[in-house]
């Protein structure tokens, strides 16, 4: 009988799309979350709601019907010796809280493995491509000084493909897919690590979800790839379409981002895909423009960076400067990528501004946008 992991997840919103997938496929999962999440979760479970080809409406993940475990728990109510694999699914700004801090202090010590499936690459994961100057992006991540415990041989990433929200309408263990696409993992350095993750790869590709008496085949797997550089065609899908959501004073759909100007959206694709090959990357590794654009057209809303910024978030995630720092590094420069980085920097200043001024001040400010 294949071995059953403990899987710690930390992030119960995007988090528990994998953690789902994991529990039809037998493992046990803990969920890091707020403590009122976490009760919710340990009461009633959670569930995710997806699309599945040639059925109408949604199909639901209710973690209480699967052979796996699941239970919630705070940051500090982990003993972090007791798992096999840590998966990161909080965005990179969420890591500085005091508490969440504290336990990833505690997990790089232990030397847990971890998969990431942030948007943002973690520092340790950088450090393992030749070619990267991880001093140089560190003014990219809020706290930086998370990530220097770790050693990068135990930290690897995923690209983060599927889509997925939470309804506004329903309660924070309910999470909805929106781009059923798969999780694609890089390697470890221990073969032992990669063995495990190749047995996650099988088990989540054999579980079947059982709707109305018919077994499902249902999309978003993880699949292990011995390229370093899979995870990093991520970064041509979030420059060209998530960061471009943003301008000058407003948001605008993915979708738009990408298609209102199709050619110049092929470019800042193209030269991203230029810089990822430039580190290492082989043209096999990346994902075609027209394989992209195509997804695109399905998504109807703006990033999540973007709402965040709209609603006056102070940090988010910076692949955007990343991205241009490392180009920097190579030598390469794009007027587009300079120009959303001045949009994102200039969102922020205005939102840390208005965070500093008085209640009512900060209101008749927002009233006037």
């Amino acid at each position: 009988m294949a071995k059953q992991f403990n899987i710690l997840i930390l992030g119960a919103s995007y988090g528990s799309l994998l953690g789902s997938k994991l529990l039809m496929a037998g493992h046990r999962v803990s969920l890091v979350c707020r403590s009122k999440t976490a009760q919710l979760i340990n009461e009633q479970g959670t569930r995710v709601r997806m699309a599945v080809k040639g059925r109408p409406g949604m199909v639901e993940i209710d973690s209480r019907n699967y052979p796996g475990a699941l239970n919630a728990k705070t940051p500090a109510q982990v003993q972090v010796p007791e798992y096999d694999l840590v998966c990161l699914a909080m965005q990179e700004p969420q890591y500085s809280d005091s508490d969440v801090r504290h336990l990833m202090q505690a997990i790089a010590q232990a030397k847990v493995p971890c998969m990431s499936i942030m948007n943002m690459p973690p520092l340790p994961f950088l450090a393992r491509i030749e070619g990267i100057d991880t001093a140089s992006c560190r003014p990219c991540y809020l706290d930086p000084a998370v990530w220097d415990g770790f050693e990068p041989g135990v930290m690897t990433l995923c690209s983060p493909d599927p889509q997925a929200f939470r309804p506004p309408e329903e309660q924070p263990n309910v999470l909805q897919v929106g781009l059923p696409t798969n999780f694609k993992v890089a390697r470890f350095a221990s073969d032992a690590h990669n063995a495990m993750l190749a047995q996650l790869d099988a088990d989540i590709a054999a579980a079947r979800l059982v709707v109305d008496g018919e077994s499902l085949d249902l999309p978003v797997k993880l699949k292990l790839h011995d390229s370093l550089f899979v995870p990093l065609a991520k970064w041509s899908m979030l420059m060209t379409g998530n960061y471009r959501c943003v301008l000058a004073d407003t948001v605008q759909p993915i979708e738009q981002a990408v298609h209102a100007d199709g050619e110049q959206s092929r470019a800042v694709y193209e030269w991203v895909s230029t810089l990822c090959q430039s580190l290492g990357a082989a043209a096999d590794d990346m994902v075609p423009f027209e394989k992209y654009a195509a997804a695109a057209k399905g998504l109807l809303k703006p990033s999540s960076a973007a709402r965040a910024l709209a609603a006056g978030a102070t940090h988010i995630e910076r692949i955007d400067l990343l991205i241009k720092l490392i180009a920097d590094q190579k030598g390469m420069q794009s007027n587009s990528v300079d120009e959303t980085v001045r949009r994102v920097n200039g969102w922020l200043e205005r939102n840390r501004h208005a965070s500093t001024l008085p209640v009512a001040v900060a209101a008749v400010a927002d009233t006037a946008a």
